[in-house]
């Protein structure tokens, strides 16, 4: 007998040993193509990119995956206990494999045979982190035990806060959220810090399968699971058994962050930013990489802006009429449900789409679009408004077929089914019919002295149209393009006291004759250069251009960064050449600087993910900075090595003579905001661009306004007209209680009394006398000299043209 056990033992022992080897065997070859547990050290999860106005804002974020990172040390000992609650409580005590949860597993499923249910698991969160990191999702025996190989290892490599750390930020917990800092934000706009324990308890159920737990779709099994969690967390001593009841006692309360822009008005901005993001560092750096973008833009003045343009475009498109409906639904039912389904537009929240129930002689009837409950669904709730006789006025002009045609009352223009626009009035005592507006526009705010852009507001509305009217749409600048050449003329030989003949001009280009005019068709005779800016004279820029030579003038454009090639043809010094609002705006800053190069910035700084700095605006260097001590030494510098494109002097000169066309030349309009602002209007043939753009000593502005696709505005629509009531509007807004500063005088600059319309000295104090400023070494004229077409000067200037003769005898205001 004892023989007989004994042999049955040495048999045991053998099939033991061939087991154990079999074993060693199997598990030896599903592990050597194990994947490296040490890129764990390593581990940079793709992160969102935030983006921030330059207060510090949120203006957007960026990401595929949802997710900030967030270290162990910031995660508050709530949220852990949640997680540890619901996934593995065991977490700090087990070596990665958890023995007890593991049988407990395997009871369950071996009951569980034949019912169709689906396996329940044992994992630990450091087999999680195996399998989320290294591995795959397989329901395989083969993948678990790769799977609890790897946590051992993985325990025996990190420390146990290490794991979680890297647990709690890589898990998905549904709508797009990675981690928990991302979920926070998603489900409950909330950091991780201001979660409840009802909130973190809920989190914490989601990685068991967040779709089975959605909020919305599946509420009562949400609850359920979470009440769960909240019940594991008292048990494990977490909290006490008040502080469960009243979390269990609450709702899910999930209020889902909105996606794209969150600052007010900036979307064009902030569109510009991920552009110009890609461009330099392509599209995974922006939407994995977890930069820190802090912009340029200042959202009290981006709220003018989009204020003033907006009021500019509608104030335009009103006196065209109206031009019909947005859409037209059926309404024998319920009229909430298809104007549900019709989009409005996201960034002018102060509209509201509604739809005609009712017309009468004196108003009409129309229903609110419904809101929507936090879960997307519509609501139930309806709402309807009386648009009043005198608040669609402007719409019984309306257009049919192309034609506009004059209506008698609200009935003639809507019909019961039409959907429109309408505003509530400031005062609430009523609703007014809107309309998009057709014509397009846009307003840049920029610092002249830095080129950060403050403000930019690309059209109307960027839910109607991503069309950035003020960095992509290529325009005629018109006249606004004029101090261009002037300051060139000024930085060469020419006085704001020259004197051009402003006279009817033929010129032969090829086989045809160009025969360029005035705005109004008038001229003026000799004039000096200020009174031709002021007044916008073609004629006698044509003169002077070709007086220079387009080469000079092609030069300075391309100086201040206008065009990077001009073509050098007489026409250009017209503004006939197409260039944008944002360059426009930093050529005048160029001018309202005193004649330092300036780039365009949109960003003031990108960091990383772990805080270093890649890029930074100011780029002075400060001399002296970097002392550890004071030993007498002087003061740190700061060394401004921007480019010198224009004379200081010049800079003041030309700002000088654009501060006359704000005082009495085609800006006057202007002028009553009581503060020193120099700036130009600009109109283009047929009035199809209108501009204006203008600057005090620290704001440059620039307004453009057009139709996207170029026709002519009206007779009337000039930059003066149009451009620069909408740069009044921003300026009142924006200079509000400022204090009035004048522009800067560079030293050395002499200020002489001269006669305003012949450019020669003249007493002070006598009629028609101003003061000029000239450079060291300038001066009036001695004599009369007037630069005529041919570029001839001194006596009666040479024309070519007897009209141009006449202007000279007998011509607006005579012979100067």
């Amino acid at each position: 007998m004892v023989r007989l056990l004994g042999y049955l033992f040495g048999i045991g022992v053998v099939l033991a040993l061939l087991a154990a080897a079999g074993i060693a065997i199997y598990v030896g070859d599903i592990t050597k193509d194990l994947p490296d547990y040490e890129k764990l050290a390593s581990y940079e999860p793709p992160v969102t990119t935030r983006v921030h106005a330059s207060d510090g804002a949120l203006m957007a974020e960026f990401a595929r995956e949802r997710r900030l990172y967030l270290p162990i040390q910031a995660v508050p000992d709530r949220v852990k206990a949640a997680f540890l609650s619901a996934e593995d409580k065991n977490f700090y005590n087990h070596p990665g494999i958890d023995p007890i949860g593991l049988t407990r597993a395997i009871i369950t499923n071996i009951q569980n045979i034949g019912s169709g249910r689906r396996p329940v698991g044992a994992s630990t969160i450091t087999q999680q982190v195996a399998k989320n990191f290294l591995l795959t999702s397989d329901q395989t025996v083969e993948r678990k035990i790769r799977e609890m190989i790897l946590a051992f290892r993985i325990e025996q490599a990190y420390s146990k806060d290490r794991i979680f750390e890297l647990y709690l930020n890589e898990i998905f917990l549904g709508l797009g959220s990675y981690g928990i800092a991302g979920a926070a934000l998603t489900y409950y706009d909330k950091s991780v810090n201001e979660l409840s324990i009802a909130e973190a308890a809920y989190l914490a159920a989601l990685p068991k399968g967040p779709s089975n737990y959605h909020p919305f779709r599946h509420t009562e099994r949400a609850i359920e699971r979470r009440n769960w969690v909240i019940d594991q967390m008292r048990e494990n001593g977490y909290i006490t058994a008040e502080e469960a009841e009243k979390a269990k006692a609450t709702g899910l309360d999930v209020n889902p962050r909105q996606r794209g822009s969150y600052l007010f008005a900036a979307d064009y901005f902030t569109e510009a930013v991920r552009r110009k993001i890609i461009d330099d560092y392509g599209e995974q750096q922006l939407y994995e990489g977890g930069l820190s973008v802090r912009t340029t833009l200042d959202p009290e003045l981006q709220l003018y802006a989009r204020k003033a343009l907006q009021n500019g475009l509608m104030r335009y498109d009103t006196l065209r009429g109206f031009r019909g409906p947005v859409d037209h639904i059926d309404i024998s039912g319920d009229w909430g449900e298809p104007l549900g389904e019709i989009n409005s537009l996201s960034d002018v929240p102060e509209w509201r789409l509604a739809v005609v129930l009712e017309t009468s002689d004196s108003a009409v009837t129309v229903g609110l679009k419904p809101g929507r409950e936090v879960s997307g669904a519509l609501s139930k709730e309806r709402e309807t408004a009386t648009v009043a006789l005198e608040d669609m006025n402007w719409a019984l002009r309306h257009v049919v077929d192309g034609n506009r045609v004059k209506a008698n009352s609200p009935a003639e223009v809507l019909k019961a089914g039409d959907v429109v626009y309408v505003e509530q009035k400031e005062d609430e005592s009523g609703w007014m019919l809107r309309q998009v507006p057709e014509i397009g526009g846009a307003l840049v705010a920029m610092d002249p002295h830095t080129g950060r852009v403050l403000a930019l507001a690309g059209g109307f509305s960027f839910a109607a149209s991503e069309f950035n009217r003020a960095t992509q749409a290529l325009r005629q600048p018109g006249s606004a393009f004029k101090p261009i050449i002037y300051a060139a003329a000024l930085d060469n030989g020419y006085t704001p006291a020259s004197v051009v003949l402003d006279a009817p001009i033929s010129i032969q280009i090829g086989n045809q004759v160009w025969e360029p005019k005035n705005y109004g068709g008038e001229f003026a005779g000799p004039s000096t250069l200020r009174a031709g800016i002021e007044r916008s004279r073609n004629l006698m820029t044509v003169r002077l251009a070709n007086d220079m030579g387009m080469n000079l003038v092609a030069e300075y454009a391309e100086r201040f960064g206008v065009y990077d090639k001009m073509p050098q043809h007489l026409a250009m010094s017209l503004g006939s050449g197409e260039t944008t609002l944002m360059k426009m705006v930093s050529a005048y800053a160029v001018m309202a600087n005193g004649g330092k190069y300036i780039e365009p910035a949109l960003i003031d700084r990108i960091q990383d993910r772990f805080g270093k700095t890649h890029v930074k605006l100011d780029k002075r260097e400060c001399i002296g900075c970097d002392a550890e001590a004071w030993n007498g030494q002087a003061e740190p510098e700061l060394v401004d090595n921007r480019e010198q494109v224009l004379d200081p002097m010049t800079a003041y000169q030309i700002t000088s003579m654009m501060e006359g066309v704000v005082s009495r030349g085609t800006a006057t309009t202007v002028s009553e905001l009581g503060y020193p602002i120099a700036g130009k209007t600009g109109t283009t043939n047929d009035e199809k661009d209108a501009w204006f753009i203008g600057y005090t000593p620290d704001l440059v502005v620039g307004v453009f306004m057009g139709y996207d696709q170029p026709r002519p505005m009206g007779k009337g629509s000039t930059g003066g007209g149009l451009a620069a009531p909408i740069f009044k509007e921003f300026m009142a807004s924006a200079l509000e209680d400022a204090r009035k500063v004048d522009f800067r005088v560079p030293e050395g600059m002499k200020v002489i009394p001269i006669d305003r319309k012949t450019g020669m000295r003249a007493e002070a104090g006598q009629p028609g006398v101003i003061m000029e400023t000239f450079k060291p070494g300038t001066g009036p004229a001695d004599t009369y000299w007037v630069i005529d077409m041919d570029g001839v000067a001194g006596g009666p200037a040479r024309t070519t043209s007897p009209q141009a003769n006449r202007a000279i005898n007998t011509g607006a205001g005579g012979l100067f």
